[in-house]
This record gives C-alpha cells, structure tokens and sequence, in this order.
C-alpha cells in the first residue's frame, strides 16, 4: 500500500512540475511504452498458442506412435506364438498307409516304443517312424520320450524318405530341450541334410559354417563337409 501511494505522490510531482505541451508529449510517450507492452504481450501469447497446439500435436503423434509400435509388438507376439505352435506341435495325421491304427488298438508307450525300435533295427523306416510319431503326438509328456527318442524317431523319418517334417519336428525338440546330450550334434547333422534335401541351401549352409567352427574335428563334420564341397563346385560350375 506504501509503494503505490508512493508510485502515485511521485507521478503527481513529475506531472506537476511539467508543462502542459511536455505533460502531453509525457503522456503519449507513456501511452505508447503501454501499447508497445500490448503488442508484445500479444505477440507472446500467439506465439505461446503456436507451442502449446505445436505442442499437443507432437503429444498425438507419440501417442499414435506409441499405439502403432504396441499394435505392431502384439502382432508380433501372436506371429511368433502362431509359429511356435507350428514347431512345438506334433502333426497328428498319419499317412494313407496307417501302420499304427492307434484308434483301434490303443497302444501302450511301452509297446509303441519297442515296436518302433524293432522295426528301426529291422530298417522298416516307415513303420518305424510312424509308430515313432504316432508317440510322440499320444504320449508327449512320457517318461521314455528323451534324446534317444527323439533322435531315433528323425533318423526313421527321414530315412523313410517321406517324412521331412517329422524329422524337422523331432531334432528341433532334441536341440532345445537336450544341449547337452550326445545326440545333440548328430541331429544338427540330420537336420542340416534334411535341409540340403529340401532345397534350402541356406539353412544348410548356416549349419555348415557352425560345424566348421565348433566341430571341425568330428565325424558329422566330414559327412556335412563332402556335402557341402559338393554344392560348392556345382555353384561353380554354373
């Protein structure tokens, strides 16, 4: 209250001791400081406007971003979990030629396991591996499927030579669930053929270049290793 009533005594006494020509020319000086202030302050708040709408279009923007990347990410997740399935699952059909007929004889894992390895020494690859597969799609979480199942039922398969994708199906379990187990580079090996044989020279050659890598010195090294020299110079070649 002090400041203003002195703001106000000391505005009285300059306006006092001023002419009436310099009173005037005081007050329009002052009124164009003050519209001079007006301008500014406006400008300033046009200026504000602009950020805070440039503002809020930046914030939609992120938002769309941010819902477009989660879209995208569940997208992303529902691919992969479909594919997992793809691998993780065992396909149920059998061939024309059902060897097994689990319906109607409603084999035991016991008698499916030693039927399949019989007809494996016996090399009746297909019944092998039919029973082979036809256990691990009724029995998936028994006691007696291990790397040894698993390695055998891809050899049967694949020497079958009708069945890819089972042998695809069971190496790919053998290799995740068992790294250490001493089938674990005899079914990359497998795999790897069955990739050659399929026609997907990358896939093969992937597994190749990890053998001569890690296992230069093994036996699935030297057959991979003919193989792959083989393709080597047909590509050169053409």
């Amino acid at each position: 209250m002090k400041t203003k009533i002195l703001k106000i005594s000391t505005l009285l006494i300059v306006t006092s001791t001023l002419t009436g020509c310099e009173y005037a020319e005081y007050v329009e000086s002052k009124a164009k400081k003050i519209n001079n202030y007006e301008r500014v302050a406006l400008t300033l708040s046009k200026e504000n406007r602009k950020l805070q709408a440039d503002i809020s279009k930046l914030e939609f923007e992120i938002q769309s971003l941010k819902s477009r990347n989660a879209y995208l990410e569940l997208k992303l997740e529902e691919k992969n979990k479909k594919t997992q399935r793809t691998i993780a699952s065992v396909a149920p059909v059998l061939p024309k030629n059902n060897e097994v007929k689990f319906d109607v004889y409603k084999w035991t894992p016991e008698q499916m396991l030693s039927t399949a390895e019989k007809e494996f020494e016996q090399k009746n690859f297909e019944k092998s591996a039919q029973f082979f597969h036809s256990m691990a799609h009724n029995y998936k979480n028994h006691k007696l499927i291990n790397d040894k199942f698993y390695f055998q039922a891809g050899v049967a398969a694949y020497e079958s030579g009708k069945h890819d994708d089972w042998t695809i199906y069971h190496m790919t379990k053998l290799i995740e669930n068992y790294p250490t187990s001493q089938f674990y580079r005899g079914a990359k090996l497998w795999m790897a053929m069955t990739h050659l044989k399929q026609g997907h020279k990358e896939k093969f050659f992937n597994t190749v270049e990890e053998f001569r890598k890690k296992y230069k010195n093994t036996k699935e090294w030297d057959i991979l290793k003919g193989h792959y020299e083989e393709i080597v110079q047909k590509y050169k070649q053409n």
